[in-house]
């Protein structure tokens, strides 16, 4: 029998967490335009780790993910820490968290981040570097990945296009190669597939052992066939991480969708259960 998936970004899913950032939020209408709403509801932690193991997935990784306005200059989609913490009192061993970085909060921010690694059940850090207007190998994170390091955790970072009206060339994979090249034993996701930049997210991934290309945000029907073809070969096969931004991709959705992709059955299972194993240290 073939070990459950792991869902490698998956946003946080109470009830007081989809109503504040989907229902309430300035994503609301970003959200609305792309069908996300349709049919969305909060659940409890025992409610939604049910559904995800009827469909085949029993690990998710969640973010406190920190969506910064470019223009306003505050958070317009937000998690806290103590969130996480409770969504996995019954979970420890299949829910984590990544810690969302504001890299204007400087020391404190990785203070505080070490906290969360070391004492809450978090397994890295997500950077979302759109709307601080920063590509993510900007000096101002370079502390952040020190400390990530350091700890032998992981970082997601968010790339390629982004639906808020935020700069996108900042998402472009390619300033990824400066963060591996100073960090080689960091590991990195490429979160996002990098689309449109998805050959460039496939040859830093290819060019770097500690740099993973993950599915997130874009739901199977959707890879792009490089993508497909480079998963699926030997030279790709464990360096992709599937995730699913939810509720942007609906986990049963995305598991009945990769069933028809026709990927070799050694590609899925180190799609979904044994990269992120390795990628995140669990």
């Amino acid at each position: 029998m073939a070990p459950l998936a792991v869902d490698t970004l998956c946003n946080p899913f109470t009830p007081e967490n989809i109503q504040r950032n989907f229902f309430e939020g300035d994503e609301k209408e970003i959200a609305e335009s792309v069908g996300v709403l349709k049919g969305l509801r909060g659940y409890s932690p025992q409610e939604f780790m049910a559904k995800l193991e009827a469909a085949g997935v029993g690990t998710v990784i969640l973010p406190t993910l920190l969506t910064w306005s470019y223009w306003e200059q505050r958070p317009i989609e937000w998690t806290a820490v103590e969130e996480i913490v409770e969504a996995r009192k019954d979970f420890p061993d299949r829910i984590f968290g990544l810690y969302g970085v504001n890299p204007r909060l400087r020391m404190a921010g990785v203070r505080e981040m070490e906290d969360a690694i070391q004492h809450k059940g978090f397994v890295g850090m997500h950077l979302h570097p759109h709307g601080f207007g920063m590509p993510p190998n900007h000096q101002w994170y370079f502390p952040f990945y020190a400390k990530c390091e350091e700890l032998g955790a992981t970082v997601v970072i968010s790339m390629g296009h982004t639906l808020e009206f935020m700069p996108g060339e900042v998402g472009r994979p390619m300033h990824l190669d400066e963060i591996a090249l100073y960090f080689p034993d960091l590991k990195i996701v490429c979160a996002h597939t990098g689309w449109p930049w998805v050959e460039e997210a496939i040859a830093i991934a290819s060019k770097h052992p500690n740099v993973y290309l993950g599915t997130s945000a874009y739901a199977p029907k959707y890879w792009q066939p490089q993508m497909l073809q480079f998963m699926d070969s030997r030279r790709g096969r464990h360096k992709m991480v599937w995730g699913t931004d939810y509720p942007l991709v609906r986990h049963e959705d995305a598991m009945a969708q990769i069933g028809q992709l026709g990927l070799k059955d050694e590609t899925v299972r180190a799609l979904l259960h044994e990269n992120a194993q390795k990628a995140f240290s669990l």
